[in-house]
């Protein structure tokens, strides 16, 4: 990356992190709506669905890796719903006039979101260990876990930038990402998927959000991960790969279309 991209890119992102000072909600949004999904998962339901958790483990422990998930997906909704808002303003068809670094707009709003998202996470999990939440792991599996959580927010990021830049209003940029949030009740996120019906059996374990839940989960409560690490990893690179050059269609393209 040249220093002109460089240069542009840093403006971009005190840019976005300005706008999100000015507007805090859609920032305490993302972080209310997996706090809220763990404490009522945990304090309503949890009596329950301990009984569904192999081994006895605390259901705490199995729930907090699939919240962390969530709240990643709802990082990717703001992201999404911040670019489209943008668009609907003429910024970013002005941006493209200018004489700056082409992709630096896209580049800074995925550094803001990137850097939105771990603040979400880091709170996340101190309301999980005020909630009973026991990790087992050590160092090296914190720092796996912390690596694949960016490379999920990379991934989910740019989904959410591309997204947002190919819905027409801000409410379908919104909705466009809410299988990023929602996907995840169809996975090992909240329950085992042996004790789902037939059908969704198949489907939750063939869904990027099983794989990326149970690698997270083994290596932050030491559960078996078995091949889930590879596919979520392969899951996550070609997320990235489709909603980057989804993102770089989408601003290349005519305004007046």
């Amino acid at each position: 990356m040249s220093t002109t991209a460089i240069r542009d890119t840093t403006t971009m992102l005190r840019r976005n992190l300005r706008h999100m000072q000015r507007f805090p909600m859609m920032s305490i949004g993302t972080i209310g709506m997996p706090v809220l999904m763990m404490l009522l998962f945990v304090h309503v339901f949890g009596g329950s669905l301990d009984t569904t958790i192999p081994g006895g483990a605390s259901y705490v422990d199995y729930l907090v890796p699939g919240i962390l998930v969530m709240a990643v997906g709802a990082g990717a909704a703001w992201t999404s719903v911040n670019i489209n808002t943008d668009m609907g303003e003429g910024i970013i068809a002005r941006f493209r006039t200018m004489a700056i670094s082409r992709y630096s707009v896209l580049t800074g709003q995925a550094l803001s979101s990137l850097l939105n998202t771990a603040l979400t996470l880091a709170l996340v999990i101190g309301v999980a260990l005020l909630n009973g939440f026991r990790p087992s792991a050590g160092p090296a599996d914190w720092l796996a876990a912390a690596g694949l959580l960016l490379l999920i927010a990379f991934a989910f990021t740019w989904l959410g930038i591309a997204f947002g830049m190919g819905a027409k209003t801000v409410a379908g940029a919104n909705s466009s990402a809410l299988p990023l949030q929602f996907l995840p009740f169809v996975s090992s996120a909240f329950v085992p998927t042996d004790s789902m019906s037939s059908g969704l059996v198949w489907f939750a374990g063939h869904q990027p959000f099983t794989p990326i839940t149970d690698t997270l989960r083994g290596l932050l409560v030491g559960t078996p991960v078995g091949d889930s690490g590879y596919w979520a990893v392969g899951w996550c690179l070609v997320l990235s790969a489709v909603g980057y050059a989804r993102s770089r269609v989408l601003f290349d393209r005519d305004p007046s279309r």
